[in-house]
């Protein structure tokens, strides 16, 4: 893919920008949402400034099947992705580095998160562990699709605590892999809260074609 032109790219570096402070903003927000026992008459009061704000993002948007300018096909992660996009405020988000071919995960969950009081909710840990297994696959070459997710909640994943998210794919045969992931803290690495094994598959390309069109040059 050819470079953008310098004003373009540096157009879009700002751009990226604005949208991760964005998000980070918004995340700020929410934690403060969750977290409030100030008075009823503050809560409304917030709610219609909040409300006020609304149509200046809303006034020029994208729909379903249409990507967000940031993402412009030359980034395999996407900026808005709800796991680990810093542009998206339901993202924790979780960092994600490669290690010799094994993804590892770092993030804390705030309040927004919590299932039972003072952990976090299990979905949440499925989308972790679903988002770290896409990038396990993606570093050895086979970016694809979950087709089956099974997990196992050894104990419960404490909010406000630093977490270690590691996926690693353990079998791979033809368009299939196989994978494994654990949630663990980062102080006790050696103690699995959660674990899970996946199966993903590589779309054909008659499937990805069907399923995503223009757009699956882009499908991470």
């Amino acid at each position: 893919m050819n470079a953008l032109p310098d004003d373009a790219e540096s157009d879009l570096r700002d751009r990226r920008r604005a949208v991760r402070e964005l998000g980070a903003a918004l995340r700020e927000l929410t934690e403060a949402a969750v977290s409030t026992e100030v008075d009823t008459s503050i809560l409304v009061e917030v709610a219609e400034q909040v409300r006020d704000l609304l149509p200046a993002l809303a006034e020029v948007r994208r729909e379903r099947g249409q990507l967000a300018t940031v993402d412009d096909g030359q980034r395999p992660r996407r900026i808005y992705n709800p796991a680990a996009g810093p542009g998206n405020p339901i993202a924790p988000p979780m960092r994600v580095e490669i290690v010799d071919g094994v993804a590892i995960g770092t993030c804390a969950l705030g309040l927004t998160y919590e299932g039972p009081p003072s952990y976090a909710h299990g979905g949440i840990s499925a989308m972790l562990l679903d988002q770290i297994l896409g990038h396990a696959h993606a570093a050895n070459g086979k970016p694809g699709m979950t087709a089956k997710l099974a997990l196992r909640y050894r104990r419960p994943v404490p909010l406000e605590t630093p977490l270690r998210i590691v996926g690693r794919v353990v079998r791979a045969d033809g368009r299939w892999t196989n994978s494994v992931a654990t949630i663990s803290t980062a102080d006790d690495p050696d103690t699995v809260l959660v674990e899970a094994e996946g199966a993903f598959v590589v779309p054909t390309a008659e499937q990805s074609q069907r399923l995503f069109g223009e757009l699956q040059r882009l499908v991470r």
